[in-house]
Parts: C-alpha cells; sequence; structure tokens
C-alpha cells in the first residue's frame, strides 16, 4: 500500500450494466478495464481515483483496493490488518468506520470482522471511530482472502449535486447516463422525454453533449484521505472547460409539478439555456424542428397485474404518437414488461439482458430509426 504506486481501482455499477461502464472507462482512458460482478476494475494511483469520481457518469462509487491477504481466523485478521501502514492512507485526525463482508470463509460473521479491523486501524493509527463517518473502509473476505478497500465517493455518485426535487421513483443519473450510452447517445444529437418526470435523461444527456464533468458540483470523501492533493485536485477540476453546442434538449410531462422541478434541476445543473420543459400530454408530443435523434422514456411500469392492463392504453398511446410524427428517430424506452414495450407496436430490436432499477428489473426496448 502505497502512496504513488498503483493499485486496482473498483467502479461499482448496477449489475447488468458492467460492460456499458467497461466501455465507458475505456474511451477516458482508464488502463486495463476488467469486467467483474458488480462492476469493472482499472489500475491506476489516486490521480485515477479522483479522476474516475469527477469524470466516469455510470459509476455508482469508486472503491481504492489498498491491501489484499489471506486470514483464516479473527486473530489471523487482527494481526494481518495491523500490518497495513494505514497512516499512508488514513488521517489520524479523520474519523473512519468499517463495512466487511464475508462470503465462503472461516471468518464468517461480518460484524466481529469489522471490529477487529476498526481496532487495528485505532490503535495502530489513532484514528477516532464514527458511526456516520464518511471514510469507510470496506472489507471482502472471500474464500479466506481479505480484501481492503477505501470508499472514495463518500455519498452515490448518482448524486451529482444538483438535483434537489425529485418526484416518485426517479431515475438514477447514473443508470440514466448507462441507458442513454446503450441507445448509441454521445452527445451529438438532440433529445426527446416525453415523460420527463424530474428531468434526469434530458439534464443527462444535455451535460454530456456540453461537456460538463458529472462529479463537477459535489465533494468526496476522497478529499478527507492523507492521499489528497488540493492543488492536484484543483488542477485536474480546472481542465472542465465546456465546449459550445447548439443542441437542445426536450422534456415533456402531463404533471406541471414535474416540469417545475425539471426546470429548476435544470437551472442548477447549468443547462437551462440548452433545455426546454413543457406540460404535455402524450397525444400532443410532437418532434422538435432540426435534426431527428433520440426519444427516451420510462414510463410508469404498473407493479400489479391490475395496473399493467390499465397501462396498456398509455403505451399504445406513445407508440401511436413516436410512429406518426417522428420519422428518423431513434426510440429508447425501458420498462420491467415486455408485453407493455410490445403494446407500442413499435418495431423494437431483440432487447439485451434486464438491470436493477428501485428493486425492479427493467429492460432497455431500443428501436433503428423510425421509419
Amino acid at each position: 500500500m502505497t502512496t504513488d504506486g498503483e493499485f486496482e481501482i473498483f467502479l461499482a455499477t448496477s449489475p447488468g450494466f458492467e460492460p456499458v461502464l467497461c466501455k465507458e472507462a475505456e474511451e477516458h482512458g482508464f488502463r486495463q478495464p476488467k469486467i467483474s460482478t458488480g462492476g469493472v476494475t482499472v489500475k491506476g494511483g489516486w490521480p485515477e481515483v479522483w479522476r474516475a469520481n469527477l469524470e466516469l457518469r455510470g459509476a455508482g462509487r469508486v472503491l481504492a483496493r489498498i491491501g489484499e491477504f489471506r486470514a483464516m481466523h479473527l486473530a489471523q485478521l487482527d494481526k494481518r490488518a495491523r500490518r497495513l501502514v494505514w497512516g499512508e492512507v488514513l488521517r489520524s485526525d479523520v474519523p473512519f468506520r468499517v463495512q466487511a463482508s464475508c462470503k465462503g470463509s472461516r471468518i464468517y460473521h461480518s460484524g466481529a470482522a469489522a471490529q477487529r479491523i476498526e481496532k487495528a486501524i485505532r490503535e495502530e493509527l489513532g484514528a477516532p471511530l464514527s458511526a456516520d463517518a464518511e471514510v469507510i473502509i470496506k472489507a471482502r473476505i472471500d474464500d479466506d482472502l481479505c480484501t481492503i478497500a477505501v470508499d472514495t465517493s463518500g455519498e452515490s455518485l448518482h448524486k451529482r449535486g444538483h438535483k434537489e426535487a425529485v418526484n416518485k421513483a426517479p431515475m438514477r443519473e447514473t443508470l440514466a447516463s448507462l441507458f442513454l450510452r446503450q441507445c448509441g447517445y454521445v452527445g451529438t444529437e438532440p433529445v426527446v422525454d416525453p415523460m420527463c418526470g424530474s428531468g434526469t435523461f434530458i439534464i443527462e444527456a444535455a451535460e454530456i453533449a456540453a461537456g460538463l464533468k458529472p462529479g463537477r458540483s459535489r465533494r468526496f470523501a476522497f478529499e478527507q484521505l492523507a492521499t489528497f492533493d488540493e492543488a492536484a485536485w484543483k488542477s485536474l477540476k480546472a481542465t472542465a472547460d465546456r465546449p459550445k453546442t447548439e443542441l437542445r434538449f426536450f422534456g415533456s410531462d402531463l404533471d406541471p409539478g414535474a416540469i417545475r422541478m425539471s426546470r429548476a434541476n435544470a437551472e442548477r445543473a447549468g443547462v437551462s439555456e440548452m433545455t426546454e420543459f413543457n406540460q404535455l400530454a402524450i397525444t400532443e408530443l410532437t418532434a422538435p424542428s432540426g435534426p431527428p435523434g433520440l426519444v427516451i422514456v420510462n414510463p410508469p411500469y404498473g407493479d400489479r397485474i391490475g395496473d399493467r392492463d390499465n397501462l396498456q392504453p398509455l403505451y399504445r398511446s406513445l407508440g401511436q404518437t413516436l410512429q406518426s410524427r417522428f420519422g428518423g428517430w431513434k426510440v429508447g424506452l425501458i420498462t420491467s414488461e415486455a408485453s407493455l414495450a410490445k403494446a407500442t407496436g413499435l418495431p423494437f430490436l431483440p432487447p439485451g439482458g434486464p438491470v436493477s432499477h428501485g428493486g425492479l428489473r427493467v429492460t432497455l426496448f431500443r428501436t433503428e430509426p423510425l421509419k
């Protein structure tokens, strides 16, 4: 464990999105990206940790793996945890806490494992333990192999720092960016969301087009580590220049409260000049003037069978509107029910696998440009 050496960095994401996040990490120049369960690993040092938190839209959090050793019992865990040079990463004046998980190991009590590591850090470094500390050490004991990581993000990375108003069952920004990426969106075409809720898809698409860094408005747990270099971090953030774009992004919703939320969130995100939100029914929706782009929509799914039946007319109306008025536009539709996607009558491509969103398994249904 060194401050200037390389180590493994784990980029967490929702299960099912690992290949999409891997591609994003590769495009951002992170080295040796590899897909693993629940995320992607890359190689790098602390500057790469900072950059991953600042730049990657699809990562839910960034873990720096700072140590690894075998431990067959708690006494051995205690002894080997003390060998890590905690002072190279943690500050003695900053509170910390430990979270542990055990799987297929002789150490099976995660609470006891966390306590042993907490005690080792307290006694070796003198840092205070706090139940609500922002700095979290994560210990994973899998098949007797203990991997020690620092959660460098703090709050989940979908909390960009500028969306205060949310409606029911909001789409997380991280997931919205990954769905946009799955639709082939790279920031060079307009986007329409006819059920925009609190505006997540539209704001995310506008930020991508404008070249805005997703982590620009917030702080991170890594700012409280011994490895943090404030001058280098300020320099990294200063490179986030904003290119000009003439593209526009359009959200609509039947709920006037959703429109107010979307406009306020876009204002805080700094993209209000590029976005437009209007209260409209699906039947009132028309394609904006200019070149075609992407319609992305996350309609209600219905949690019960009866709800799904009641939603069929909404999906049919959506499909008819898009088919008749959005020639040349691609469509991305997210739903938990293939029968609802089918009700639109849109010519969807074979879908990929489902991903987790708000405790539900949802699937992205995509079309080629509509004829």
